[in-house]
């Protein structure tokens, strides 16, 4: 089996092989970069219809990447990769012709062809297209590192797997072609923003479109990233949460609005973090945090039934039952259930003492919330796996959100935790122009005690709710996160096509040079 990528020849030299390739095809009069092939039949498509089309006799026009080939003289066995799937080749050279063949020859793995012929099964029982006809489709100057295969017991067996994450997240393409199963994880990830769009649109929710580039960003605590606009010569920020504007809507009469929101933080990078990632907002008009709880639990499940057919789902080992209800513990009464602190009404000296016996590092300046939301990370969020809704957060945490109806030192917000990491988060949204702008008072003057992600004021939205907003309940997600529940995928960048990454040493070799 002709395995190029597998060669120990430098990389270069590969390159420059396939370049004198090239202009083989071309004095052959044949074009290597053609503009269209028709193609009637992916692999999959043959594979489920076979029968039929062997029966019939009827003509198959396939196009994909060739991954493997066998030559034996006047005649080749390959196997071709599309998005479906591989199928197995057969070329012979009477059958395709002597031109055709000899181009054949020329072909290396990682080139795309087209293919025009018959199906039948091999002697082994393999499903094979008979070629009669073979069209270069685009020629790939530089070779695939393609992994060592064999067959097993009629199994193919990968030895050698392109399987370096790092790898793997910066040549996504790569990860694509040479790990065909990572598109499952991906198909679901679309399968998943459907779901979500056919739950909320089956409600009445109206899917709005609010600005990526932000005069002020606000909705959440966390340093933005800016820009420029040099027209206007002002400022930019691209947001990092829609909150603000789905608001103004409720604000203007649209009672139930949702959003798919690409949002930018300018934060470290973990498993459950990436720079810019996907939000899921939703404004009610007339309801409260007990019914965005309701909401979220339903949602969740209802989601994980479409795109994996249970609301059961394993992750990482672990049975995790997305099924309504959820349990509920107030964030007071967690801490202390957790990690045997009372901190209700503690003083920002008694909860840095808190935090220098959990051996946590604070900034001098944080304020209470900050030391708060420190010790429940380090106490009670690892042991939150089954979905558990932490509710009634106090003030100092919560600058956007209602004060608790029976406490006036609490929120009405939950945030859900599954699997450890935080699901999503959700308030009686704070529509008292007078407490809200109270609120980022004090903001304000958490950021000039050094407090980088202290949340700004805005004018504007201000403005809006002096002019009235009914009462309302909000909740947002991680999209990225759910995808990683539903795929049992361990990292947030096993879930985003093209994850940030730092930048790569050196530059590719560019095939021209070689």
């Amino acid at each position: 089996m002709a395995q190029e990528g597998a060669s120990s020849a430098p990389e270069s030299q590969l390159v420059a092989q396939r370049l004198q390739k090239l202009d083989s095809i071309r004095e052959m009069g044949v074009e290597p970069f053609p503009y269209r092939y028709e193609v009637t039949h992916r692999s999959g498509e043959i594979r489920e219809t076979f029968q039929t089309l062997e029966a019939e006799g009827r003509e198959v026009s396939v196009a994909g990447r060739l991954m493997a080939r066998r030559d034996h003289g006047k005649s080749a066995f390959a196997d071709l990769l599309d998005e479906t799937g591989r199928i197995q080749i057969y070329v012979r050279r009477d059958a395709v012709g002597e031109k055709a063949f000899d181009l054949w020859k020329l072909l290396d793995i990682g080139d795309f062809v087209g293919i025009g012929g018959q199906v039948f099964r091999t002697r082994t029982g393999e499903m094979t297209v008979k070629a009669n006809a073979l069209e270069m489709l685009s020629k790939a100057v530089r070779p695939l590192p393609v992994p060592k295969e064999e067959v097993k017991d009629g199994q193919r067996v990968v030895h050698d797997a392109f399987a370096d994450p790092e790898l793997r997240y910066r040549r996504r393409y790569l990860d694509l072609t040479l790990n065909p199963e990572i598109k499952d994880v991906f198909r679901k990830r679309t399968a998943t923003f459907t779901a979500i769009r056919d739950f909320f649109d089956a409600r009445g929710f109206l899917e709005a479109d609010t600005p990526v580039l932000q005069p002020l960003y606000g909705g959440a605590s966390a340093r933005p990233f800016m820009t420029h606009h040099n027209a206007l010569d002002m400022k930019l920020y691209l947001r990092i949460s829609n909150e603000l504007y789905l608001k103004r809507l409720i604000v203007g009469g649209f009672e139930r609005v949702y959003e798919f929101s690409r949002d930018f933080r300018n934060e470290g990078i973990d498993r459950t973090h990436n720079p810019e990632f996907t939000m899921l907002e939703a404004y009610q008009a007339y309801a409260d945090y007990t019914d965005m709880m309701e909401l979220t639990e339903s949602l969740f499940a209802s989601v994980a039934e479409a795109v994996t057919g249970a609301s059961t789902v394993v992750y990482q080992g672990t049975e995790i039952d997305l099924g309504p209800p959820w349990r509920r513990m107030t964030l007071l009464d967690a801490i202390r259930a957790y990690g045997g602190f009372d901190v209700a009404g503690a003083s920002v000296e008694e909860l840095k003492e808190i935090c220098g016996e959990l051996d946590l590092e604070v900034d001098n300046g944080a304020g209470r919330g900050h030391l708060m939301d420190e010790i429940f990370e380090a106490v009670v969020q690892p042991n939150l796996i089954q979905p558990t809704f932490i509710t009634d957060y106090p003030v100092e945490m919560s600058p956007l959100a209602k004060r608790h109806r029976e406490n006036p030192e609490l929120t009405e917000r939950f945030e859900p935790f599954i699997c450890g990491w935080e699901a999503a988060n959700a308030f009686s949204e704070l529509n008292d122009p007078i407490d809200q702008r109270k609120r980022f008072e004090h903001q304000a003057s958490l950021r000039e005690s050094g407090d980088e992600e202290a949340q700004v004021l805005d004018a504007d939205f201000l403005r809006a709710l002096e002019y009235g907003m009914p009462p309302t309940g909000g909740m947002g997600f991680g999209v990225d996160r759910l995808v990683m529940l539903l795929t049992d995928a361990r990292s947030i960048r096993d879930v985003i096509l093209f994850p940030h990454m730092r930048p790569e040493e050196g530059r590719p070799e560019t095939p021209g040079d070689a």
